[in-house]
């Protein structure tokens, strides 16, 4: 495995977007165990594009305006929706000191769908994992699954550190209503500002 591949790869996974804003706010929100729970629902929202890389259907979304059109909406709408629910909230995020099976099945819905709902993430992989298969591979599918499977394992990694360092900044945080309205406020500018980056992109 190339050294070019780990290098852009974490510059990849380390670069704020979509993953990065809601695995912040959830351990913020609810802590070090929901910080997790998002990273690795991030994680698996990456799945299906990956797939699609290597199954060769986001040549699809590439080529197909009406297809791209339909899944960048959709995640548009979604962020925008995240947006309305941060902001909505009264005074702060929505602090709870435990999560239960219930709500840690919720975050990873809304984590899932976050990178799903993102039509470039496919065409990223498209074109961005075959450069780092050799030509001349034995099994060139095998080569893809390996990188693929480095990327996720590399994703869930950062993410979590971005969880976990924001719940230690948790308690900190929660004794000053100034700041978590703030924050709040971040956050929701953070999904509308990713959403509109959304609605322009072209294929």
């Amino acid at each position: 495995m190339s050294p070019e591949f780990l290098v852009t790869s974490f510059l990849i996974v380390a670069s704020p977007g979509t993953g990065v804003v809601y695995t912040l706010a959830a351990g913020l929100s609810r802590g070090r165990r929901a910080s997790l729970v998002a990273a690795m629902g991030c994680t698996l929202g990456i799945v299906p594009h990956l797939a699609a890389a290597i199954l060769g259907l986001a040549a699809l979304l590439h080529t197909s305006a009406l297809a791209f059109g339909i899944v960048k909406y959709l995640g548009v709408a979604y962020l925008l929706y995240m947006a309305w629910m941060v902001w909505r909230e009264r005074g702060s995020l929505n602090l709870s000191r435990e999560i239960g099976a219930r709500s840690a099945l919720g975050v990873t819905v809304e984590a899932v769908l976050i990178n799903l709902l993102n039509p470039k993430l496919s065409i990223f992989f498209f074109a961005f994992l075959p450069q780092f298969v050799a030509s001349d591979a034995a099994q060139p599918m095998t080569a893809m699954l390996e990188l693929s499977g480095v990327f996720m394992a590399m994703t869930f990694i950062v993410f979590a550190l971005y969880g976990v360092a924001a719940a230690a900044a948790r308690d900190h945080i929660l004794s000053r209503p100034r700041i978590l309205a703030w924050l709040r406020r971040s956050f929701a500018a953070a999904f509308v500002a990713l959403g509109a980056k959304l609605a322009f992109a072209d294929r």
